[in-house]
């Protein structure tokens, strides 16, 4: 290690106590994009956000859009810099607390508590997801400043208000401002590590496409018994179409659902048996016992780079207190799909569509709403700047990251493929019980601690990546 790396890492590790005050001050601000009530404290959030950047050497400021403000800043190197010029992505909108009475404290007023497996933690809404995890990268950014005066590679950076509610205003801002935003890789800091000691690059997401049926029987819901036994039941008929979705086996029945898929690399899945029986604990966390998904995928290859179809909600007929015998005349549900690389979400839908048509007896229709859909991503393992990451993430933790997948899906590293002609890389911080988007929603301050180092070790191997 460098006498400088050594330097930056000692000044970050000596300014912990005033980067855990300026957390608590963001944790503060009541940033709830979902919520009009809450427009004030977004523009706070925005404005501290704003004013952060700007103390640590930034060209910043705040962006309005037709919703929350965008925060955006940019760094140039005074030294030259042969690696690339990155953009750093994060949101500083946090979910509503809801419900409130789960709390153990205000969740906006941060407390430091003592976990017993993890040690210290700090409680509040937005610690994980994702404000002490977009602090990292920024102590990280502080801690090069102050002792060398410089940062190793041209920054941006690019802080939304709206990711907790759909991103609205990303898409248009980002088309808007394209040439100012385009840099050569984006950064990401709202995923997990593997575990506690264990840190993790995210190198595939799953993509997205969803749709609602609503199936259409009768002109009227009807009396079951004046028409029991011979008028169509529709929520009968949405029954038997969802039960076909899946074989006894969990494979999914649409025709050419798997066609197209690229399946991962060998090396990639030997790293994934390596580590599936820590990922079983999973399913104990939640109260269950084994794993629903296709017979003879492991547990891991299930999450990460199979596809699923999921149903999310049933509506049909009467479902207040009581009885009410009626036959309902329209039954819907709302359904996911998880896609993996090689599958198309329009095609996908398509399938589905006609795979719920030839389900249908006579007098039945269907109708599909609100479709809509994203495709998964996959990164190449094998770039410098993914090396230069898992080297600096070793460097750190002492362990080889796990090149983990993702099952859910980050619509803004699509966006940034598509939009900007980005690649991401995605490193976090945080763990599946940081209870995020829950009651008591925590982050770890060794999380935020070794985060913040290790975004110093990442930022100093992309600066020699470019070599």
């Amino acid at each position: 290690m460098s006498n400088r790396i050594q330097a930056v890492l000692g000044a970050l590790d000596d300014d912990q106590p005033q980067a855990l005050e300026r957390l608590v001050a963001f944790l503060k601000i009541k940033s709830i994009s979902t919520d009009p009530e809450f427009a004030s404290d977004c523009r706070a959030a925005a404005e501290w956000s704003a004013k952060t950047l700007s103390d640590i050497g930034f060209e910043a400021s705040v962006r309005n859009t037709p919703g929350h403000p965008m925060v955006v800043g940019h760094y140039q190197p005074k030294a030259p810099t042969t690696g690339p010029h990155v953009l750093f992505y994060g949101h500083y909108d946090v979910q509503p607390p809801d419900p409130m009475d789960l709390w153990d404290t205000p969740p906006f007023e941060p407390e430091i508590k003592t976990d017993p497996r993890y040690g210290e933690v700090i409680v509040a809404r937005g610690a994980s997801d994702d404000k002490g995890q977009l602090l990292t990268f920024l102590e990280a950014a502080r801690a090069w400043k102050s002792v060398s005066g410089d940062l190793p590679l041209k920054i941006s950076v690019l802080l939304e208000g709206e990711e907790e509610s759909g991103s609205p205003s990303l898409g248009p801002f980002l088309d808007a401002h394209r040439d100012e935003l385009k840099a050569d890789l984006a950064l990401v800091c709202d995923t997990p590590q593997w575990d506690g000691d264990t840190p993790a690059i995210t190198t595939m997401l799953r993509g997205l496409a969803f749709s609602e049926i609503v199936v259409q029987g009768a002109n009227r819901d009807l009396h079951s018994g004046m028409f029991g036994g011979v008028a169509v039941n529709s929520a009968r008929v949405l029954a038997t179409v969802l039960s076909a979705l899946h074989s006894d086996e969990g494979r999914v029945l649409i025709p050419g659902f798997y066609d197209d898929i690229i399946e991962p690399g060998q090396a990639q899945k030997e790293q994934w048996t390596g580590i599936a029986d820590s990922a079983r604990s999973m399913l104990d966390d939640i109260g269950l016992t084994q794993s629903a998904g296709e017979t003879g995928r492991d547990i891991l290859e299930q999450l990460w780079s199979q596809p699923t179809v999921e149903i999310n909600g049933l509506i049909s007929g009467y479902t207040g207190p009581g009885v009410k015998t009626v036959i309902p005349a329209t039954a819907s549900a709302k359904i996911s799909f998880r896609l993996v690389p090689g599958q198309d979400p329009e095609k996908i839908l398509k399938n589905f569509e006609q795979f719920v048509r030839s389900k249908l007896p006579a007098d039945c229709s269907v109708a599909f709403k609100g479709s809509g859909g994203s495709p998964a991503i996959v990164f190449d393992l094998g770039t410098k700047q993914m090396t230069a990451a898992a080297r600096a993430l070793e460097d750190e933790f002492g362990k080889r990251p796990v090149m983990m997948g993702c099952g859910g899906s980050i619509p803004i590293v699509e966006q940034f493929k598509s939009e900007l002609g980005m690649d991401t890389l995605l490193v976090g911080f945080a763990l599946d019980d940081d209870r995020i988007h829950a009651p008591n929603e925590k982050y770890n301050l060794s999380s935020f601690r070794h985060g913040a180092r290790a975004w110093v070790r990442i930022l100093d191997g992309l600066a020699g990546a470019g070599d």
